[in-house]
């Protein structure tokens, strides 16, 4: 049987009225496939892909035969499927809304070598192909989420590159390199705080971050919050708040304070600022002046 990647799956078939799909490739993840799609008509042919197959049911219910097995996918499931392993599709009732990415042994290794220290030796496995796991499904949504929009890179990859460790970890099995340790990395936490200290209105990506810092971007992440308390992302929005606080007092106006600290739009300060402060920058410059 041949391979296919997700979009061949996808072009296999006509999609119709009510079903709907959208496939990216996610640079920052070396071309890491991406799916985001809802269907209620939509059925895959048998096929099998190189990749591996990694995502969530968001809402209704898949049914598909995997490797002979038959399975019933729900909101809150995660799923997982190996490469070159037969399998199929169905909507069941109104059918199912899911998010997948389809990374490659090579990039999923990286992800393992992340998190364990090591080089993966032989070949990563996920011993059920269905899981319950509201938790994590959640989390994965917010990642997928995140990389769709890319409107912020370290958001985008700290959200993936913590939720994929996460995954492996539990449902791969694999075991953390600082499992029971502290997690004692204060020079090199500090050279990424002050890196985003720099560069606070810039779209820092943790790539960059975690070579500031001579880490790996999993285990700066960890090591970021052990230290701060906040990941590098909630830390570069606290002090982005803190930036576009001191602007508003100086009297300027909040649709040009959201550009000059470092927020995507002025709906993003907004829902920053409020967070942290109570109350929105427009209510907050009126109150202060």
């Amino acid at each position: 049987m041949k391979s296919m990647t997700q979009a061949d799956a996808l072009r296999s078939r006509l999609l119709v009225a009510g079903d709907s799909a959208k496939f990216w490739r996610e640079p920052r993840f070396d071309g890491l496939e991406c799916l985001a799609a809802r269907f209620r008509k939509h059925v895959y042919e048998r096929h099998t892909h190189e990749t591996f197959v990694i995502g969530t049911i968001v809402a209704g219910c898949e049914r598909f035969e995997l490797a002979g097995v038959q399975y019933a996918a729900r909101g809150g499931d995660l799923c997982f499927v190996h490469p070159d392993t037969v399998h199929d599709g169905r909507p069941e009732g109104e059918g199912y809304a899911y998010r997948m990415i389809y990374p490659t042994a090579a990039q999923l290794a990286t992800h393992a070598a992340e998190l364990t220290g090591r080089t993966l030796r032989g070949t990563l496995t996920f011993p059920e192909p269905v899981v319950q796991d509201p938790e994590l499904s959640g989390a994965f949504v917010v990642a997928h989420q995140a990389m769709e929009r890319s409107t912020s890179s370290l958001e985008a990859d700290e959200a993936m590159i913590s939720v994929m460790a996460r995954i492996l970890v539990r449902h791969a099995r694999l075991v953390p390199s600082d499992l029971g340790k502290p997690l004692r990395e204060r020079p090199g936490v500090a050279r990424a705080m002050n890196y985003l200290i720099a560069n606070l209105t810039e779209n820092v990506d943790l790539e960059t971050l975690a070579g500031v810092a001579g880490l790996s971007r999993a285990y700066l992440i960890r090591a970021f919050k052990a230290e701060t308390g906040l990941t590098p992302h909630a830390f570069m929005i606290d002090r982005r708040v803190r930036l576009a606080r001191r602007m508003l007092l100086s009297g300027r106006a909040p649709v040009e304070v959201a550009a000059a600290s470092g927020f995507a739009d002025q709906a993003h300060m907004t829902r920053a600022f409020k967070a942290r402060i109570g109350t929105t920058p427009g209510s907050f410059a009126r109150m202060t002046h």
